[in-house]
């Protein structure tokens, strides 16, 4: 499985006073098995990239290939594709509306025509995995939980489809540390476990960094920049040119070269950051 994106040109109110273009020429793609962040700051066009994803937009122009299907042709089954591309907006907790817990999870399987075995046999595992407590949680009403566990209960409604792509928009937005913590936690557990292609659109530049394989930047509807996070946040003045900064550990430890101190350039984390912030030290006091 793999997504290619080619070229793709999206403009809203075409012909009237209001056209904008929303999307200009993108081109990225994404392998199978990898976690793909998107970033750009508020209305650089992400939302609207995600939407074209998972088919609820159409493109002026240009191509989506996911897998061997180019879902831009005409007579391609929507339902199929978005059987296998999971998108979950922000604060997608505002969505829940079920009795229970369970019943909210397996909303999505019930619409898949599944026997009600397969139903609470998937309800049961997504639940489990986004961290949840199944015999705990599953006869609880979804409005009587915290904030992160309603999250991770609407993410579980998606998951328990079993998409081959899961798509999230800012699944971190609005929670406390915490509760981000734990997100976090479980987005990098589901992606381990499905081994299935994630694509995560956060703010977050220290997140970004730190759990995923490819990085694309968009700005004003353009690619601005694709690649290895090493490679994207080496381009520190390209991506302030844009509005974007650099992970805090990778701000800092540039801070510090900029000064004299002799560590690598673009660090992204900070385990390493510490270990050559300490043989530099060690250096100096020979």
């Amino acid at each position: 499985m793999s997504i290619r994106v080619e070229n793709l040109v999206h403009i809203y109110d075409k012909g009237m006073p209001s056209e904008q273009l929303a999307l200009d020429n993108i081109s990225f793609t994404a392998d199978d098995g990898q976690l793909v962040g998107i970033i750009g700051h508020t209305g650089s066009g992400k939302s609207t990239l995600l939407q074209h994803l998972n088919g609820l937009l159409k493109p002026e122009s240009g191509s989506i290939v996911i897998g061997d299907t180019d879902i831009t042709q005409p007579g391609i089954s929507m339902v199929q594709i978005r059987k296998k591309i999971g998108l979950v907006f922000q604060y997608p907790e505002y969505q829940l509306f079920e009795e229970t817990v369970a019943k909210d999870v397996a909303f999505g399987p019930g619409n898949l025509g599944l026997s009600r075995e397969e139903i609470d046999e998937r309800v049961r595992e997504a639940i489990e995995l986004v961290g949840l407590d199944y015999e705990e949680i599953k006869d609880r009403s979804p409005f009587e939980l915290s904030g992160g566990q309603k999250r991770r209960v609407a993410i579980a409604g998606v998951v328990a489809m079993r998409p081959e792509v899961l798509i999230l928009d800012e699944p971190t937005a609005g929670l406390d540390p915490k509760a981000h913590k734990d997100v976090l936690a479980m987005v990098e557990e589901v992606h381990r476990r499905t081994g299935n292609i994630t694509i995560l659109v956060s703010h977050n530049m220290a997140d970004i960094a730190r759990l995923c394989d490819k990085v694309v930047v968009i700005d004003s509807g353009r690619l601005v920049t694709a690649g290895t996070p090493y490679e994207v946040f080496s381009k520190k003045e390209e991506l302030r040119a844009v509005g974007l900064e650099l992970p805090p550990v990778t701000a800092f430890t540039e801070t510090l070269r900029e000064r004299g101190v002799d560590l690598e350039a673009t660090i992204l984390d900070t385990d390493t950051a510490a270990e050559q912030i300490a043989a530099y030290l060690k250096r100096k006091a020979k």
